[in-house]
């Protein structure tokens, strides 16, 4: 048996009142067009357009401080939070019953997704459980 798992996104967390000026300082600082102001119809989620082969750039609305942090896509969420862990990585928290926050032996918190793009795509990782 074995899981996948690649860097899916880069998320950079927005601690503001409106996502969408940073949005569009985002999309003209990396030259990259904006998907999505609105991803969820909630206001906390913006999407700036990447190639298939390259991560997700998101943009996330948040009550912290602002920071940027990755997300790792898998198709085994449980198989992955153990290998992090195997790896000295620790959970934080499952959020809404859909991704793990975990924090790295660094310090750094980062995300564990379901998959997020149709298609997997290259980069790929296959992890041995």
């Amino acid at each position: 048996m074995s899981h996948r798992s690649r860097l899916c996104s880069l998320v950079i967390d927005c601690h503001v009142d409106d996502l969408g000026p940073a949005t569009e300082f985002w999309s003209r600082t990396l030259g990259k067009k904006i998907a999505s102001v609105d991803q969820d119809g909630d206001g906390k989620y913006a999407e700036l357009e990447t190639a298939p082969d390259e991560p997700m750039i998101l943009l996330q609305k948040v009550d912290h401080a602002s920071r940027v942090h990755l997300d790792i896509e898998t198709d085994d969420l449980e198989a992955e939070a153990e290998r992090l862990e195997a790896l000295g990585a620790k959970r934080i928290a499952f959020v809404h019953e859909r991704w793990w926050v975990m924090e790295a032996p660094t310090g750094h918190r980062f995300c564990i997704v379901r998959r997020q793009r149709e298609k997997f795509g290259p980069h790929l990782n296959e992890w041995p459980d």
